[in-house]
């Protein structure tokens, strides 16, 4: 995480040093939670290593994989963390997870006594707005084909370790579409 942060040349020694006093170590075994619909999220997680998956369930109960994330990013239930309101959104384990916890309370001071951490709130709040946006075009520009070759090419050795089912959720396609592409690539 350290490293993580100290890449973004914005924050001093002590105020990255204020996240790692306040990260606390987390173990999620696959098909663990980190939070589940309905809850109020008030952590911030950093992978260290593992893959988490967020996805809804839809009124039909069908699981809705919307989101994969990997190592060395931040994860939350974001649209919980800033309102207060319980989320909507599951977030699981799909193999073994290390994590670092950040209460909101420690990110929530940082930005309040310190310009930098705002910033750094700042730049990670676009972030995640600019992956949004490049998934939704990705949906609706690009075929499925070329999905899956942008997120093997991104992550050629997790994407192995997501069941198939997940991975053609995320993707938009049926698990069967997505056995075909598997071997029209290798």
């Amino acid at each position: 995480m350290q490293t993580y942060l100290q890449s973004f040349n914005i924050l001093s020694p002590a105020e990255i040093e204020i996240f790692r006093v306040n990260a606390v170590p987390r173990t999620l075994k696959k098909g663990e939670f980190f939070i589940t619909e309905n809850k109020i999220c008030e952590e911030v997680a950093f992978i260290k290593s593992g893959i988490l998956r967020s996805y809804y369930t839809a009124a039909s109960a069908e699981e809705y994989t919307y989101c994969l994330t990997f190592p060395n990013q931040f994860m939350t239930a974001y649209s919980s963390l800033i309102t207060g309101n319980p989320t909507v959104e599951n977030i699981q384990a799909m193999s073994d997870v290390d994590l670092l916890i950040i209460k909101k309370e420690v990110v929530d001071a940082l930005a309040e006594s310190s310009i930098n951490g705002l910033k750094l709130l700042k730049i990670i709040a676009e972030q995640q707005y600019l992956h949004l946006e490049k998934r939704v075009f990705m949906y609706q520009k690009n075929a499925a084909k070329a999905r899956y070759v942008e997120l093997f090419k991104s992550h050629p050795d997790y994407i192995k370790k997501i069941p198939v089912k997940y991975l053609a959720s995320f993707l938009a396609i049926t698990p069967r579409h997505l056995s075909r592409l598997r071997k029209e690539i290798i």
